[in-house]
């Protein structure tokens, strides 16, 4: 990714979260479709190997796959990493995709009888920057860089939690509402430019974050009745969904949640 004459059929994307999970599966799935890669991660040294084992994958699919451990939310970090992008796509270039899958909120009940088990502000205010908030700042700062532009295809990770209770999943139910709502936003203020912003909303999947959530055994036990095709959601699902509307076929599909799910959540049974 130097410097030179942009080359329209020459493909990028960015991928909050891109270690695991959703965003280490959209990353895979994307470069098969022939996109280069920018991922931000925060991984320690534990969980490295996994990490450049991922990134060995996508490179030997013939793409270029340029990775950052650090904090999302870090505001410096992110101004810095803006930066380095659009010193590596040619001059007129830009990303086809931002993917926003940053999953680090805390799992508490607001209110509990030992208040030291109780959300604080400090959680609560952690979590929407992370899950939620995050999403604008990079938004910005990708556009003041004319990293973003007709045909670009901004996505968020929301869950059903979005509109439903479950025990200790409060702060991050905020946050899933108000990623939804952030990207309403960003589709009503950008869609003049032809960029488009959408949730998608997956079915219960087995992912390491799901697994931090207390009775996620339930969850997956009542997903799997639920879904008529009797498995859970993989990230895979999701990341074919993701392929499919970044078609300029799909331009018109915009400021929506679009649920990724085989029906799970539409049947009561």
């Amino acid at each position: 990714m130097t410097s030179g004459k942009s080359d329209p059929k020459v493909k990028y994307a960015l991928i909050l979260g891109s270690s695991s999970g959703f965003g280490g599966a959209a990353a895979k799935r994307l470069a098969q479709e022939g996109y280069h890669i920018f991922g931000v991660h925060l991984d320690r040294r534990a969980t490295m190997p996994q990490v450049e084992a991922l990134v060995a994958e996508i490179k030997a699919l013939g793409v270029e796959v340029t990775f950052y451990n650090v904090n999302a939310s870090d505001e410096e970090k992110r101004k810095e990493i803006c930066a380095d992008i659009r010193s590596r796509i040619p001059q007129g270039g830009y990303l086809k995709v931002l993917m926003h899958s940053l999953a680090f909120g805390t799992l508490k009940p607001f209110v509990d009888e030992d208040p030291a088990q109780s959300l604080t502000k400090a959680n609560i205010q952690m979590t929407m920057d992370v899950m939620a908030h995050s999403l604008i700042y990079w938004t910005q700062d990708l556009v003041w860089n004319n990293l973003l532009g007709y045909g670009s295809r901004i996505y968020g990770m929301t869950s059903h939690g979005s509109t439903t209770v479950v025990p200790t999943y409060g702060a991050v139910s905020a946050a899933k509402a108000a990623l939804e709502a952030h990207i309403r936003q960003l589709a009503l203020e950008l869609g003049h430019l032809g960029i488009t912003a959408n949730a998608l909303k997956a079915g219960v999947t087995d992912t390491a974050a799901l697994r931090k959530i207390p009775g996620h055994d339930r969850m997956i036990e009542l997903a799997k009745n639920r879904n008529p095709g009797n498995r859970l959601t993989t990230p895979e699902d999701v990341a074919n969904a993701m392929v499919s509307l970044c078609s300029m076929n799909s331009q018109w599909i915009n400021g929506d949640v679009i649920s990724v799910d085989n029906a799970e959540n539409v049947i009561d049974r």
